[in-house]
């Protein structure tokens, strides 16, 4: 199986914008987290995370490709189905059926949510922010508003409440807030 350093090393190499780069680092944290919260394989759920936008640069442009190409640039690393299939599903290119589908599919979002929250501040900073500033946030409809907040709320889908949820993935974006800067 392929390995998380190979992982970020293909991820750098199809994708150019650092603030992409940073988004998927974020869905790998917050995707680990939520396979250690809900007793499942971290190191797939991370790759799913980490290369579930592989082919933006290829079908930014293209987005009824986005998910397939992925798919196609990562076959010779034959990865696990459930991977690929959560990559098909973040994107709605496949029925959204296991929980490791479903937590990607409301991991995507919140992750630009929460880093538009952080953005905000005079700070910009992740340590500012709690989880009621994030509820606040939320119920604003015009605030980050291509954070699609049907999917965020999904997260009930996989037993979590919206304010679980947002809790455990801004407490797992602090553990590499380095990385993204905030």
């Amino acid at each position: 199986m392929l390995k998380r350093e190979d992982a970020l090393e293909l991820l750098k190499n199809h994708v150019k914008s650092k603030n992409l780069i940073k988004h998927c680092l974020a869905v790998e944290v917050v995707m680990r987290a939520l396979a250690r919260r809900l007793g499942e394989d971290e190191e797939l759920w991370g790759l799913a995370g980490l290369l579930h936008d592989l082919d933006y640069d290829y079908t930014k442009d293209d987005p009824q490709n986005h998910g397939f190409k992925t798919v196609e640039l990562l076959k010779s690393y034959e990865l696990p189905k459930p991977v690929l299939d959560a990559i098909l599903a973040h994107c709605e290119k496949k029925e959204i059926v296991t929980t490791m589908e479903k937590a990607i599919y409301a991991a995507d979002p919140v992750t630009g949510f929460i880093v538009a929250a952080a953005l905000i501040t005079p700070e910009k900073s992740l340590s500012v922010i709690d989880t009621d500033f994030l509820v606040r946030r939320f119920k604003e409809k015009l605030f980050a508003k291509g954070a699609s907040r049907e999917q965020m709320k999904s997260c009930e889908e996989f037993g979590l409440s919206l304010e679980e949820f947002l809790t455990l993935s801004l407490d797992a974006m602090r553990t590499i807030n380095k990385e993204l800067g905030l």
